[in-house]
C-alpha cells in the first residue's frame, strides 16, 4: 500500500514536470538537428512540436512507475527506474504521436473506417512508421536528449528517500 501511495507524484510535480521534459526533448532534437543538419529542414515547426508532445505526454506515464519501481530502493535502483522508465516512456510516446500522424497523412488512400482492410492498412501504417521513426529520428534526442536524461535520472533519485 505504501509503494502505491508513493508512487502517485504531487500534483506539481506532475504538471512542472510534463512542460520541464517536454522542453528538454525539444531543445535535444533541436540541437541533434542542428548538429545534423544546421536546422535544414522544411517541418521544423512540425520536428519541435512532436518532440515537445513527445516529452510532455510521456511525464504523466514515466513518473508514477519509476517512483512505483524506485520505492524504498537504493539510490543506484530509483537511478536505474527513472532512467529507463523514462527513456522507454520518452521514446515510445514520440513513436506513437509520429505514427498517428504518419497514419493521419495516409488515411486518405487507406479503406473505409471499420473495415478488415482498413483494421490491417491501420496496423502496417502504423508499424511502418515507428520503425521509421526508431532509424531516422531516434537519433535526434542525441547527445543532448541523453545528457537531459541522466541529469534528471539523478535529480528525480536524490529526491525520492
Amino acid at each position: 500500500m505504501d509503494r502505491l501511495r508513493a508512487a502517485r507524484p504531487p500534483y506539481p510535480d506532475l504538471i512542472a514536470g510534463a512542460l520541464l521534459w517536454g522542453m528538454q526533448m525539444l531543445a535535444a532534437a533541436m540541437l541533434g538537428l542542428y548538429l545534423r543538419n544546421g536546422l535544414q529542414t522544411s517541418r521544423l515547426a512540425e520536428i519541435a512540436a512532436l518532440y515537445f508532445a513527445g516529452g510532455l505526454f510521456a511525464w504523466p506515464f514515466a513518473l508514477p512507475v519509476a517512483r512505483f519501481l524506485a520505492y524504498d530502493r537504493p539510490l543506484e535502483t530509483r537511478f536505474a527506474a527513472f532512467f529507463v522508465t523514462l527513456t522507454a516512456a520518452t521514446i515510445l510516446m514520440t513513436a506513437f504521436l509520429f505514427a498517428m500522424e504518419y497514419r493521419m497523412f495516409y488515411a486518405r488512400w487507406h479503406a473505409p473506417f471499420g473495415s478488415v482492410v482498413w483494421a490491417f492498412q491501420f496496423v502496417f501504417t502504423s508499424i511502418s512508421a515507428v520503425y521509421q521513426f526508431l532509424v531516422i529520428g531516434l537519433r535526434l534526442f542525441l547527445p543532448l536528449g541523453l545528457v537531459c536524461l541522466v541529469a534528471s535520472s539523478y535529480h528525480l533519485a536524490k529526491r525520492m528517500r
